[in-house]
């Protein structure tokens, strides 16, 4: 049913639980999953020996560190996994990305590491659900 799932994450909790989730469909339907990590890059512009340099460099640590403990988790559901690490706009990085991959399936936490809006969908999530061409399941 799924030959290709796209996951992005930002280590959230709800990013957390939509890992599992695209895993566990992994592991069920024997999907490759594509994990995703973005930079917010807009927030900082592309560095040039500034602070923001320091910031992005930090980010892309965390990311990478991120996308790396996923690929490990994956194999605890014997699922095949590739990893992608990006600068620009999360949400549209994701289209993207399902583009790139041609993802049959987009799994996303249903709020980020940067959420205000209390028990509501996130920005990035809700961007995501109203873009895509594609089913997006939020965990």
């Amino acid at each position: 049913m799924y030959d290709t799932i796209l996951v992005p994450t930002d280590g959230s909790d709800p990013a957390n639980r939509a890992v599992e989730h695209a895993l566990a469909l992994a592991e069920q339907y024997d999907s490759h999953v594509d994990a995703l990590y973005c930079v917010e890059t807009y927030r900082y512009g592309e560095p040039a020996l500034s602070s923001a340099e320091i910031v992005l460099n930090d980010l892309e640590e965390r990311g990478q560190a991120l996308l790396n403990d996923l690929a490990e988790r994956a194999d605890n559901y014997g699922a095949e996994v590739s990893t992608c690490l990006c600068h620009g706009r999360p949400w549209e990085e994701i289209l993207t990305r399902a583009d790139t991959v041609d993802a049959d399936l987009i799994v996303i936490g249903y709020q980020g590491q940067s959420h205000s809006r209390g028990g509501k969908i996130g920005s990035v999530a809700e961007r995501v659900v109203r873009s895509a061409d594609r089913p997006v399941l939020t965990a």
